[in-house]
């Protein structure tokens, strides 16, 4: 019998356009990366349906995680260069652990968060898609699991991919700001992660590095106003979350919904996460799902008979957005009901065919919390403080407080100018 070896070279380097040539680390990081479910994260977006706005912004799940991978790289790299001991399986863990830190997410990103799934997000997602790869791997995700759920004894490593100055973050603004075009929101990564260091297993900034972290934040604070809470991404990804509940009461009603079988089980059977738990092929199915199995549906039911259903799907197609109007209190009662009237008169509908049509909200900048998931700042006598209480720009310490605003969107049929 002849023997075939498998040559097959798994130390892939990848060019990014971000941060240029990334390495891979390990045969186990190409083999997760070649995994099927990673693959999905190519077809998922990263920002939902910004490129409504930003035309730029096409980029997915895909190119981000590998980003917060390479950083996380240059992350242990540093923090072994001053002194702290990371062993080899702790290196590939959390390596592992960053790489899938978002492979729980279904399309369209966070736009469909809790809409497709039921009160299930995509960190509980994630954690049961690592434990299935982790049997498929013989255990070998054990480790990665462990960080990435904050159950591992050096708390340092969680941090490293969940805090207020993650991996995660210092990727996605970079990376969000490049393909938007929305400078304000460009940081200097690499200035940030050479000033990385631990003090009593938590992570820290060194002192020296202060104003590299105040630009952080408040470029973290511009790009939620102008990219990720802007009016009009807020008014389109709204109007998706309608599509689809739309559908799912139609589908609950035994109305006939067009779909693939993928995005037909979840219109159907609205499965909850103890679905997730008890099902052996629950989780296969939604791997089968990203943002084409929802574009093409959408584009089907523009031909819908429910005219409420093929009416929006038309919207979204054609991108035509609800208006939307945004202020810091929320809107008096009198203002919304006679907006909802006129739904219902411009367009003939009942009551629950205009909730469709009027869709009222608050939205939050929460960009800096104090407390135990601080950015803490390490002066060389050893004393640690709070980013917020160092910093000389007083509005770091007013970022500490979440903005709210509240916001109407409808059609823009029924706006009469004044």
């Amino acid at each position: 019998m002849a023997f075939e070896a498998n040559f097959t070279n798994k130390f892939k380097i990848l060019n990014d356009p971000i941060y240029g040539f990334i390495s891979l680390p390990s045969e186990l990081i190409f083999d997760l990366i070649e995994h099927p479910y990673f693959q999905r994260l190519r077809r998922i977006t990263q920002l939902g349906l910004t490129y409504l706005v930003y035309p730029g912004a096409y980029h997915t799940r895909f190119h981000h995680a590998i980003g917060a991978m390479h950083l996380m790289q240059r992350a242990v790299g540093v923090l072994r260069s001053k002194g702290h001991e990371i062993t080899d399986e702790e290196e590939e863990a959390v390596y592992i652990a960053i790489l899938l830190h978002d492979i729980g997410h279904g399309p369209f990103s966070h736009a469909l968060e809790h809409t497709l799934v039921r009160n299930v997000d995509h960190e509980q997602l994630s954690t049961l898609f690592m434990e299935r790869l982790n049997q498929k791997f013989e255990g070998r995700l054990t480790t990665a699991i462990e960080i990435f759920n904050n159950k591992y004894p050096k708390r340092y490593l969680n941090e490293l991919i969940s805090s207020q100055l993650d991996m995660d973050r210092l990727d996605y603004l970079r990376r969000d700001s490049f393909y938007t075009g929305v400078t304000e929101g460009a940081i200097n990564s690499e200035r940030l992660l050479t000033m990385l260091n631990i003090a009593n297993d938590r992570l820290v900034v060194d002192a020296k590095g202060i104003y590299s972290v105040e630009k952080f934040i408040v470029a973290r604070s511009l790009m939620y106003w102008q990219v990720y809470l802007h009016k009009t991404v807020l008014s389109a990804e709204f109007m998706l979350v309608n599509v689809l509940q739309r559908a799912k009461e139609l589908a609950a009603n035994g109305v006939e919904i067009h779909g693939t079988s993928a995005l037909r089980t979840f219109l159907y059977e609205d499965p909850t996460y103890e679905d997730f738990m008890k099902s052996d092929t629950l989780l296969d199915t939604f791997a089968h799902l990203d943002d084409s199995d929802m574009m093409a549906a959408i584009k089907e039911w523009c031909n819908h008979d429910d005219r409420v259903l093929s009416d929006l799907s038309r919207r979204i197609v054609d991108r035509r957005l609800f208006r939307i109007e945004i202020q810091a209190k929320p809107f008096e009662e009198e203002y919304v009901d006679d907006i909802r009237q006129k739904i219902q008169a411009t367009f003939g509908f009942s009551v629950e065919e205009a909730s469709y049509y009027m869709i009222e909200r608050a939205t939050s900048n929460d960009i800096y919390k104090a407390g135990d998931n601080q950015i803490r700042l390490r002066y060389k006598d050893g004393t640690v403080t709070d980013v917020a209480e160092a910093a000389d720009q007083l509005n770091l310490k007013a970022l500490q407080s979440a903005v709210t605003r509240h916001f109407i969107c409808y059609p823009k049929e029924v706006w009469k100018p004044a």
